[in-house]
């Protein structure tokens, strides 16, 4: 039998608290339950005036709005305030009522251009929640997976200028050059000039006009564009125990090293470190047994 809504409640007053609206197994919740932010007032205070201006927005307010812009897929922090204002959870997290005012999406990147940019905070963050989850024994640094991923930056990949530029130099190159000296040193051979070690070379790069920050990556003749790799080295139960974001065009394997030195730092070494066929050379694979850990890396036929 065809049903006519004939009741429009829209207009309906309620005595209701946002309390109520959200869900018990919202995931806002349990970040809430399982994170103490009261932590990042101690790591912005040098970054505010204690005597002078007007009263700012709650740095707390501005660190979880970036929360719910990544945490839930959120492409800018313009549509971010949009969800904001219309979504009782989000409110909730914040800590705004429902006639509460959300702060303008300009407002955050004010304080990040004047306050946060160019500064570890996040990073700070970032370690301080990853040592609560350690406390809790939640983290095994015992195991460490390595991988990246590419992200398309916002940038058309037709706009660009052609640079000359110098070539970096690999974290190994040192270490290679120290061995191939002391082989003919053995030899009873003169040792090469470091002079003749540190010539430079350049190469061309693609710099995008809208993104120069980016790196021009291929990976086959479809997939050519301005992107972002995102390094990421996690624990069996996927928490990500060290991160750092380089251009697109940068190898996976130079960023082997300073990732890993980086969750030894946090976490302590572990014991064997596992990674994909693109981290499996020569230099990666001493360098993981000189520190007395296991390489997992899968078979790759010989190249040469």
């Amino acid at each position: 039998m065809l049903t006519k809504d004939t009741q429009m409640n829209r207009d309906q007053i309620e005595m209701i608290a946002l309390e109520q609206l959200v869900p018990a197994n919202h995931l806002v919740r349990k970040i809430e339950a399982a994170i103490d932010f009261s932590f990042i007032y101690s790591l912005v205070q040098d970054m505010y005036s204690s005597e002078r201006g007007r009263p700012s927005i709650d740095p707390v307010v501005l660190i979880k709005m970036a929360f719910i812009q990544y945490t839930f897929g959120i492409r800018s922090m313009r549509q971010t305030i949009v969800e904001i204002e219309t979504n009782v959870a989000y409110r909730w997290f914040l800590g705004y009522g429902f006639y509460d005012k959300v702060p303008h999406f300009s407002t955050f990147g004010k304080n990040y251009e004047r306050r946060f940019k160019d500064t570890d905070l996040f990073e700070q963050i970032f370690y301080r929640i990853l040592k609560d989850a350690s406390d809790k024994k939640l983290i095994s640094s015992e195991h460490v997976f390595i991988d990246s991923t590419h992200v398309k930056a916002s940038a058309n990949k037709r706009k660009f200028e052609k640079k000359v530029v110098r070539k970096e130099s690999k974290a190994y190159e040192e270490r290679l050059q120290n061995e191939i000296n002391k082989d003919r040193d053995d030899h009873g051979k003169k040792p090469i000039s470091p002079d003749k070690f540190n010539k430079e070379e350049l190469k061309e790069i693609k710099e995008s006009t809208t993104d120069p920050e980016s790196g021009y990556y291929v990976k086959d003749e479809r997939t050519k564009q301005f992107a972002y790799s995102f390094h990421a080295a996690a624990d069996r139960n996927g928490f990500v125990l060290g991160a750092i974001v380089t251009p697109g065009n940068i190898h996976d394997s130079v960023i082997f090293e300073p990732l890993l030195d980086k969750v030894i730092e946090k976490q302590g070494k572990p014991e064997a470190v596992a990674a994909d066929a693109g981290y499996k050379t020569p230099a990666i694979a001493q360098y993981v047994f000189e520190n007395d850990m296991t390489p997992a890396l899968p078979y790759t036929r010989p190249r040469t």
